[in-house]
């Protein structure tokens, strides 16, 4: 009963988000693309030209932005799942924190990248406190293989949340960039305990 009771709110939830109807209207598959427009509109990231590396991209509403506003550009998107294909983007099925999946979008790059970005998250538990450490983990793996990929005046965008392994991922972010900045969109949900981690100019 409790579940049914879960997803029902759910549900009902997602029938008032405005952010959930207009991404209908815009053709974004899933509401998260208006939380990377803020951060863009924010931190002016997207322009022509640029490459980009899109990590944990199913659905692929952040893909979808990207291929928007970056012309000319290349897009590689990374996700566990299959995704429907998005036009202008090499598209990896594999588990990022493989060696074999690093290796292969190594080996798509035609330089160094101009912003790595990832909206990686666990399957949630439901604990708060383990979700946020184990998505963390992920953030910490991806700011190091960021490290290696991006050019000098590249930005690494990642969401975190607000928890165990919030500190540290600061200090590893400061560590590796010299711009390091903390941002929650106005289309993050106010409830929602995620922040994004906006890096910029390796060190």
């Amino acid at each position: 009963m409790k579940k049914n009771k879960i997803s029902k709110n759910w549900v009902n939830k997602q029938r008032r988000d405005t952010y959930v109807r207009q991404s209908k209207v815009d053709g974004y598959r899933a509401r998260s693309a208006y939380k990377l427009m803020e951060i863009d509109e924010k931190f002016k990231i997207f322009k022509g030209g640029l490459l980009v590396v899109d990590l944990g991209a199913a659905p692929g509403s952040w893909s979808q932005y990207v291929t928007k506003v970056v012309k000319n550009g290349k897009i590689i998107s990374i996700d566990l799942k299959e995704m429907e294909p998005i036009s202008n983007t090499i598209q990896i099925k594999g588990d990022f924190i493989e060696d074999e999946t690093q290796i292969d979008i190594k080996n798509k790059l035609t330089g160094k990248a101009d912003v790595v970005m990832s909206d990686m998250a666990v399957n949630t538990t439901g604990i708060k406190n383990i979700d946020s450490i184990q998505t963390g983990e992920l953030c910490k793996e991806a700011i190091i293989f960021a490290k290696d990929i991006i050019s000098k005046q590249g930005f690494f965008i990642s969401k975190i949340f607000m928890g165990g392994s919030f500190n540290e991922i600061i200090d590893l972010g400061k560590k590796v960039f010299k711009n390091v900045k903390v941002f929650k969109p106005k289309s993050s949900r106010k409830d929602s305990k995620e922040s994004f981690i906006i890096c910029k100019n390796l060190r």
